[in-house]
């Protein structure tokens, strides 16, 4: 397969199409970005990183039933994913309090949710990615209401199965964002990425975070992180597969 022209380069990530119909490449970049973009910096070995850490996450949660865009992992730096209109919905998933729920509501940082709790955020640079609710979804004609029930179920159930693998690797999994998208048959299914940038986990023990946090605040070294992230998804990996 070969990797043509370039579509569109986003925060973190390039995506290009190739020679087959239905699938795109994508390249990971060396660049972290926060404020909604804002804030950038280049940060060599990045890229190799969440790619790594993405491929780990989506065959696992591929395994487990959950349908992605995901295809395979060509490099370091690169994986294939099926070509998407993607919604333009960010949900997030949150298990514990954190980032702007800790702030909006004053509540103790990591105070653990009986239940999960669920937000939605209309996914548009130029405002912010402002958050959105059910209603006001419905009037904007993002999807439908069938649509944005499956949307959501399908982000608890992709909740229950990361909380699952990042326990296994000694992490606990704070909350996170997804976004979903239609393949070329219409079928919604999980896109985008999964890694330290769009999850917010912290060790199971001294609750030291290893995510974008340490980016953000200037806590840490962002590719010490994550490579410890990644060190831990392959060592329980291996450990479940002997």
């Amino acid at each position: 397969m070969q990797k043509l022209a370039m579509i569109k380069e986003g925060k973190a990530k390039r995506f290009y199409e190739t020679d087959e119909v239905g699938v795109n490449w994508v390249e990971y970049l060396d660049q972290a970005t926060a404020l909604n973009g804002k804030r950038k910096d280049r940060i060599i070995g990045k890229g190799s990183l969440n790619n790594q850490i993405d491929t780990i996450l989506f065959e696992d949660l591929m395994a487990n039933g959950i349908k992605t865009h995901f295809v395979k992992q060509v490099s370091q730096n690169e994986q294939l994913v099926k070509t998407m209109t993607m919604i333009p919905l960010e949900v997030v998933i949150r298990n514990a309090a954190s980032g702007s729920f800790q702030r909006k509501f004053k509540v103790e940082y990591l105070k653990a949710f009986k239940k999960p709790v669920v937000e939605t955020f209309y996914k548009s640079d130029a405002l912010d990615d402002p958050f959105i609710n059910e209603s006001q979804i419905l009037a904007l004609e993002i999807v439908t209401e069938t649509e944005l029930a499956f949307i959501i179920d399908y982000a608890l159930k992709v909740n229950q199965v990361l909380t699952a693998r990042y326990a296994a690797a000694g992490l606990k999994l704070v909350d996170f964002k997804v976004e979903f998208g239609k393949t070329m048959d219409g079928e919604i299914v999980l896109a985008d990425e999964i890694s330290p940038d769009s999850c917010r986990l912290v060790d199971e023990k001294t609750l030291e975070s290893l995510d974008k946090d340490v980016f953000r605040k200037e806590t840490g070294d962002l590719v010490d992180v994550y490579t410890e992230v990644l060190k831990r998804l392959i060592d329980s990996q291996e450990a479940t597969n002997v």
